[in-house]
């Protein structure tokens, strides 16, 4: 744990840091938060605002959302299929300064619709790439029943998903964001791509 993490956990009152992988398998990945120096540049990017509903894929104990409705003012919603982790964001919910702009579901990715308000959504490699795909039906699918400006985040993309995205025909990279001058390493997947559907 970092002294950012502890310092922002401590400014949100929520408890996010730590890994936990006790019920990954080849289909869900391990919850990992997404280090606070990413987000902070995710959210100054100017992609996200007031106006804005984010949908966190696997959201895990919450520290996407609650940090960017914080930072941004952003509505947020965070899905998460692990009933354990599930209820340490439910619980995070109670004591957030941000609690009552964001709100969390327990259920499947793939299986989730979703809301004609979500405009923004947000992945750290949540899942398998054929979970992916189902997502991204489910993600168009919304598009096309309520046309909207609508981006998708996807930080440190392995070259999975990075090949899954390139592939989508709905789909176009709108930009990205470099995220490698942030924490030691300097590895390549370091960033954030940006997708939009291609008529957004």
């Amino acid at each position: 744990m970092t002294q950012a993490d502890s310092q922002w956990d401590k400014l949100l009152k929520i408890k996010t840091t730590g890994r936990d992988d006790s019920h990954a398998d080849r289909y869900r990945y391990p919850y990992e938060p997404t280090p606070y120096p990413v987000l902070e540049r995710l959210a100054n990017s100017g992609y996200i605002g007031k106006k804005h509903t984010l949908l966190d894929y696997g959201t895990g104990k919450g520290r996407v959302c609650f940090y960017l409705s914080f930072q941004t003012g952003c509505r947020s919603i965070g899905i998460e299929c692990d009933e354990r982790i599930y209820d340490s964001a439910a619980m995070n919910r109670l004591t957030a300064v941000s609690g009552r702009r964001t709100s969390f579901i327990r259920g499947s990715a793939e299986q989730y619709a979703v809301p004609a308000e979500v405009d923004r959504c947000y992945f750290f490699n949540p899942f398998s790439v054929e979970i992916l795909q189902a997502v991204l039906a489910k993600v168009i699918e919304s598009y096309y029943e309520n046309p909207r400006e609508l981006l998708l985040f996807f930080y440190y993309p392995t070259d999975e998903y990075t090949r899954c995205l390139m592939a989508q025909d709905a789909l176009r990279h709108a930009d990205e964001i470099d995220c490698r001058d942030l924490l030691p390493g300097s590895h390549p997947q370091e960033r954030i791509l940006i997708f939009s559907p291609h008529n957004a």
